[in-house]
């Protein structure tokens, strides 16, 4: 297929040395079935660490799915980790037959309402970005500090824009003067959007739109109707995808459901293969004769189901099977913290009548803010408040694992456990141990089977425990990755068993301590406010 030319042909493809060094067409259809011949899917924006898998055993998962690239932001382990998390992402990719294109992360910490593991300064970023394999800056999260011109904030775009690198976007519900304010800073996408509407308005604007479908954030129903007249302008990506789901599937899903959709097929290519390759200037091959030999064989234009893929002129993946080979790379992580017991975690009775409460929304990072009665929560002494499963309001809480710290304590509703207690040390941006549970008791297990392990993710209920241990950095496991999806794929049937009625139980829970996605959020410092950017009182 000639993306380009908007072209489906007979063709032979010859290459030598990974080069593709000759396409010649063949002739006329005998109607001997033949694969169709695609630039293989580069993922536009993806935080690898969300897969629980280092750099080189997401690679041999994704392959299988015809995969060849992504545009990767090492935001996640260097909020834990710093730049030795970055230099760990980028050596551990050398190590396999796949392109990562790592950016340089531009918001470590996210925001100084909460504690993170390490600080990128100025400094530090634009010596990042004169490295030939950082190839952007990492999504701008902080949209306020753009807005009001924050001196650190502008020198980090400054320094990408001197180096010709792109500055990709984060700004969720930023509309008309705002948006039009954060795009003049020269910031060019966005894959925050949650409606057409406001994605639209970026579009007319000049910025490009990456299509988000990950395990928890998930908007392609929304925004892929925008594909048919902005084909230049659109990209698919997962941006977070944990390690079941990429077992299942990756781009080539996203192909799948546009044509279901109705879409035109060079469109849907163009988005999958070509946009993110043309706009991040990657060194990814596009079927064209002095490209990469980087190229994939799908049966057909309907389901895209991948039967082979070549990366610089080597077969990687197979009907299913992968060739990357599984390494086990030692562990980097930043972890400091004791087991918890229920005296740190409990929540006096306040003078008001009402408490604000984070309402989760299932398919989203958003969620809403609602008043709950304290009369409702009250435990049996009437001096504290305590989950209320019969109400579907629990508690959440956050502990710093940096340093010894108070833990944070608030309420949440919508995740519908009705007995034990979920924890995770992925808790974006910062990575501290967020859980959910629907007694003190289970909680504090939960969290302290996370400390045990340095990094994990933990359910508790009754006398069962689960636990995927995530050595790397509190994010990720060096084990075999259809071995942590299987283990993963437990723990969230587990998580259901218990009631939650989310489709992805913990990568919600992970995004509840978000504070740059509104509206309301817990750090280990509190509850945040994310449309008054700052700590309620």
């Amino acid at each position: 297929m000639d993306a380009f030319a908007k072209r489906t042909y007979l063709a032979e493809i010859s290459f030598e040395n990974g080069i593709i060094t000759g396409i010649i067409e063949t002739g006329e259809d005998d109607g001997t079935p033949q694969p169709f011949v695609l630039p293989g899917f580069t993922d536009s924006h993806v935080h690898i660490e969300s897969s629980m898998l280092v750099p080189s055993e997401f690679a041999r998962l994704a392959v299988v799915h015809g995969t060849v690239a992504t545009v990767s932001d090492p935001h996640e382990i260097a909020n834990v980790c710093g730049l030795p998390g970055v230099e760990f992402m980028i050596s551990n990719g050398n190590t396999v037959p796949f392109k990562f294109n790592f950016g340089a992360p531009s918001c470590v910490p996210a925001t100084t309402f909460e504690t993170a593991g390490a600080s990128l300064d100025s400094g530090e970023v634009a010596r990042l970005l004169a490295r030939a394999e950082i190839r952007y800056l990492s999504e701008m999260m902080n949209f306020p500090g753009v807005l009001s011109g924050d001196g650190e904030v502008m020198k980090k775009i400054a320094s990408a824009h001197q180096l010709g690198k792109p500055v990709d976007g984060h700004a969720p519900g930023l509309r008309g003067a705002e948006a039009q304010a954060y795009i003049d800073a020269g910031i060019s996408t966005d894959h925050e959007c949650f409606t057409a509407d406001e994605a639209l308005g970026k579009l007319q604007k000049g910025m490009k739109i990456l299509i988000r479908e990950g395990s928890a954030a998930r908007n392609f129903e929304a925004l892929i109707g925008l594909l048919s007249d902005h084909e230049d302008m659109i990209m698919f990506c997962s941006d977070d995808k944990h390690p079941d789901s990429l077992v299942l599937g990756h781009i080539n899903q996203l192909c799948a459901r546009a044509v279901a959709k109705g879409i035109d097929i060079y469109k849907i290519v163009k988005a999958a293969c070509i946009n993110p390759v043309l706009h991040y200037k990657l060194d990814v091959g596009l079927l064209r004769v002095g490209d990469p030999a980087d190229f994939i064989l799908v049966s057909d234009l309907d389901n895209f189901n991948v039967s082979q893929t070549w990366i610089n002129g080597e077969l990687v993946a197979e009907n299913g099977k992968s060739f990357i080979r599984t390494t086990r790379p030692d562990s980097i992580n930043q972890f400091s913290c004791e087991p918890i017991n229920p005296t740190a975690i409990i929540y006096p009775k306040p003078d008001a009548t009402e408490i604000p409460v984070i309402e989760a929304l299932d398919g989203q990072l958003i969620t809403t803010k609602y008043l709950q009665p304290v009369a409702d929560l009250l435990d049996p002494s009437g001096a504290n408040l305590q989950s209320n499963p019969s109400i579907d309001v629990l508690k959440i809480i956050v502990v710093n694992r940096y340093k010894p710290s108070p833990v944070a304590v608030a309420f949440i509703r919508n995740f519908g456990l009705t007995a034990g207690a979920l924890a995770s040390s992925v808790a974006h941006d910062s990575h501290n141990i967020v859980a959910v549970g629907a007694d003190d008791k289970s909680l504090c297990r939960a969290v302290n089977n996370v400390i045990a392990a340095t990094g994990g993710v933990s359910a508790v209920w009754g006398e069962l425990e689960q636990l995927v241990a995530l050595p790397v950095g509190g994010l990720l496991s060096n084990d075999d990755g259809y071995r942590v999806a299987e283990a993963y794929t437990s723990i969230d049937q587990l998580s259901k068993k218990m009631g939650s009625r989310l489709g992805s139980p913990f990568m919600t829970l992970s995004f509840m301590a978000l504070l740059v996605i509104p509206h309301l959020k817990l750090s280990d410092l509190g509850l945040f406010d994310g449309d008054r950017f700052q700590l309620v009182d």
